[in-house]
């Protein structure tokens, strides 16, 4: 499995291709950025290793504690954060879960120290219509943070694909089988002596 620096290199890398493929199929400067945009996030800052302790989950800064729940029900390199659509799908739902959940909290001081009213109906309606009106705008931003964590897990399936080749030769490439790794002999300890 490459290491973080390696995963930033690579989605580095690939940045001038996605913005040319984004632009080739779209030929809208403003989708390519979105695109482009919310690749350097997701490869970055929003990939599957925010499933453990990485370099991802450190650059959160202050707000890094909201990725604990999720790093505590997953298991890392599981299907629900490394898989294709549906870990990025996850990701951007735990999200969302988190700005609402703030949003809603803030609405909710906002209304009862600053005497605001708040309408919660005429918000609901104007968020799903806002959604709605920029449906392709939030398409292009999940193709691209879904780009981005592609890019991370192609370089960690690749990377184990070429261990197996050089362990087992092509037969390592064609099974799913895992490289067994030597087990460790338990190490005896020795007595405890008694305290007097």
């Amino acid at each position: 499995m490459p290491s973080g620096r390696t995963h930033d290199r690579i989605t580095l890398w690939c940045l001038p291709a996605v913005a040319a493929l984004a632009f080739g199929q779209t030929q809208s400067s403003n989708l390519t950025l979105l695109v482009s945009g919310s690749y350097l996030f997701g490869g970055l800052m929003f990939g599957p290793d925010l499933d453990i302790y990485s370099c991802q989950y450190q650059r959160w800064g202050w707000f890094r504690s909201i990725w604990l729940p999720y790093q505590k029900s997953l298991n890392h390199r599981s299907f629900l954060s490394h898989g294709p659509l549906i870990g990025t799908a996850l990701r951007v739902l735990y999200l969302a879960s988190w700005i609402l959940l703030l949003g809603i909290c803030g609405a909710a001081i906002a209304e009862k120290v600053g005497n605001v009213r708040w309408n919660w109906e005429e918000a609901t309606a104007n968020y799903g219509r806002s959604i709605w009106e920029h449906r392709t705008e939030m398409f292009a931003v999940y193709v691209g943070l879904e780009l981005g964590a592609m890019s991370h897990y192609l370089s960690d399936w690749s990377g184990s694909a070429y261990k197996r080749f050089k362990k087992q030769g092509w037969s390592g490439l064609h099974s799913r089988s895992k490289i067994k790794r030597p087990r460790r002999k338990p190490t005896s300890r020795p007595p405890a002596k008694s305290r007097k």
